[in-house]
This record gives structure tokens, C-alpha cells and sequence, in this order.
């Protein structure tokens, strides 16, 4: 017969110290982590279109 844990041994630790940890890393991926994945993103995009353009020459119609 295979032995079964009780609720109380498989549940994970709450109250307040849990709530707070959550709300730190909330805080954390939203104010701080979020907004320099997004000036990487864009960042990292402008610097190839600028090298694109090093190499392939500005947009517009070819030089007369």
C-alpha cells in the first residue's frame, strides 16, 4: 500500500512573508525589469537598421 501525505505536509508556506516576497517581485519585473527589456529591444533594433544602412546606403530612390 502506497503511503499518502497529508495536506499539511505538501503545503507551501503563506501569509505575509510570501505575500510581500510576491509584491517585491512584482515590483520588480514591472518598474524595473520590463522597461529595460523594452529600451533593449528597441535599442538593439535601431543599432541594425543603422548598421543595415552603413552597408546597403540610406532609404530613398536610387542616386540619378
Amino acid at each position: 500500500m502506497q503511503q499518502t501525505r497529508s495536506d499539511s505536509d505538501t503545503a507551501m508556506p503563506s501569509g505575509r512573508p510570501r505575500q510581500r516576497s510576491e509584491w517585491l517581485t512584482f515590483l520588480f519585473l514591472t518598474v524595473i525589469l520590463a522597461p529595460m527589456i523594452a529600451v533593449a529591444v528597441v535599442g538593439s533594433y535601431g543599432f541594425l537598421i543603422w548598421i543595415y544602412q552603413m552597408i546597403a546606403g540610406p532609404p530613398g530612390p536610387p542616386a540619378a
